[in-house]
């Protein structure tokens, strides 16, 4: 891949830059024969840049009011941590539901008036309308406890699962069932609040979902898919979804049973929790591929 000028014409190699001196990405830059851009360089095609560098370089205050080229790419939008943090995504999904709540009753609405005074709306532009609990009832805590718990007392046989926002690999996840449970994740040395007040602290942010009892298994075993997609652009939005995906399994046979509800080999399927199973098996890792698991899926119809 080499850069063109205004005319089509090739020029020159891709400059890129990174933060990043890592195998992967300098073997794959420099196959093609790109050229690497010095630290300071902003002449460049691609930035591979940290996360940090990438809120720098959007921001008018540092960057003193510059803007990318049309040819200049970098490898994060400036606020993608509002799909990424596991807080803000629940809040976006909550937005995004109601808006489409909102243009399904202004389609029914129109629906219902004579075809004369309509506007031109077509309500298939929307897609079919939501489901009740497309996404598991989700709480932000320590701010939305007391609507937690108000959801909680009407569903007291329920299961949730708690996770800290800024974590991952399984770390600081739990399931509770009941309210006291969350006691021990609170600060220890609070008087105030709890289960049945309103002031419940966490040592840190938290989210937490009602848990899915009865998900879908193989061989009666937990698992989910890990899926790559490429987003290029977000207004018109357009991705692409890398085929070689795969899932990952839980060691141990999925059980509701309140007796293995502290057990993350039942129900968490990360690798970094899953590995410390005895049984597990480090040549596969507990892994499919996205086509072995069609292949089940298409054999167990």
């Amino acid at each position: 891949m080499r850069r063109s000028d205004e005319h089509g014409n090739v020029e020159a190699p891709l400059i890129y830059k990174t933060d990043f001196d890592k195998y992967v990405l300098l073997a794959n830059f420099e196959r093609p024969g790109w050229t690497r851009a010095t630290k300071d360089d902003l002449d460049f095609d691609l930035y591979w840049a940290s996360v940090h560098n990438v809120r720098m370089l959007f921001n008018p205050e540092t960057n003193g009011g510059k803007r990318l080229q049309d040819h200049q790419m970098v490898n994060h939008f400036p606020n993608h941590y509002e799909i990424t943090r596991k807080d803000l995504m629940a809040r976006n999904i909550k937005r995004y539901r109601r808006e489409r709540e909102k243009q399904e009753q202004m389609i029914a609405l129109n629906l219902e008036t004579p075809s004369s005074n309509r506007r031109n709306r077509n309500p298939e532009t929307i897609g079919d309308s939501l489901p009740p609990e497309w996404v598991p009832a989700t709480y932000a805590l320590p701010n939305d406890y007391a609507l937690f718990v108000e959801d909680f007392k009407k569903n007291p046989n329920s299961t949730w699962i708690a996770k800290p926002t800024g974590k991952a690999q399984g770390r600081g996840i739990f399931l509770v069932s009941k309210l006291n449970q969350l006691k021990k994740w609170s600060n220890a040395q609070q008087k105030n609040g709890g289960p049945s007040g309103q002031a419940l602290q966490f040592r840190e942010p938290y989210i937490i979902s009602r848990y899915i009892n009865d998900p879908l298994l193989v061989g009666g075993k937990k698992f989910d898919m890990r899926l790559y997609v490429l987003v290029t652009n977000y207004k018109p939005l357009k991705a692409y979804l890398y085929r070689g995906g795969f899932c990952r399994f839980c060691v141990e046979q999925y059980s509701d049973d309140v007796a293995e509800i502290d057990n993350m080999f039942v129900h968490l399927t990360n690798a970094a929790i899953q590995k410390h199973a005895e049984d597990y098996n480090e040549q596969h890792g507990g892994k499919w591929s996205i086509s072995d698991l069609m292949l089940f899926v298409e054999g167990s119809r």
